[in-house]
C-alpha cells in the first residue's frame, strides 16, 4: 500500500536517540496504528511491548532480532517481524525510511 486514506494523523513527532531516529503515529478509524518516520546512520536498540512489522522503505540496514545470533540485511521493499514483549538491534547506513505496523 503506497498511501493511507481517512487517516489522523499527530502532529507531535515521536523522537529517539537524540534526534536521530523520528516519527509520526498515522491513527487509522479502526483504532489501529503504524508510525511513519526516518533513521539517522547509527546503531539502535528498539524494545517493542507489541508485535511489529517493520517495513523498510527506502534506505539499506542491518536487523538482529533478541535471541539471535546472525544479522539480516533489509533493504527498501522489504520487511521484518519482531515478537511482543521482544527487542531488535539495528544497524542503519545512510538515512533509513520506515513503516512499523502494530500487529
Amino acid at each position: 500500500m503506497s498511501q493511507f486514506d481517512n487517516v489522523s494523523i499527530i502532529k507531535k513527532a515521536n523522537i529517539y536517540f537524540d534526534g536521530k531516529v523520528s516519527s509520526r503515529t498515522v491513527q487509522f478509524a479502526d483504532g489501529t496504528h503504524k508510525t511513519l518516520g526516518l533513521m539517522a546512520e547509527g546503531d539502535y536498540t528498539f524494545s517493542t511491548e507489541a508485535a511489529e512489522l517493520m517495513e523498510i522503505l527506502a534506505g539499506h540496514v542491518e536487523v538482529k532480532l533478541a535471541g539471535q545470533e546472525n544479522w539480516q540485511t533489509v533493504v527498501g521493499g522489504e520487511s521484518f517481524n519482531v515478537d511482543a514483549n521482544s527487542s531488535f538491534d539495528i544497524k542503519v547506513t545512510g538515512i533509513a525510511d520506515y513503516c512499523c505496523s502494530y500487529l
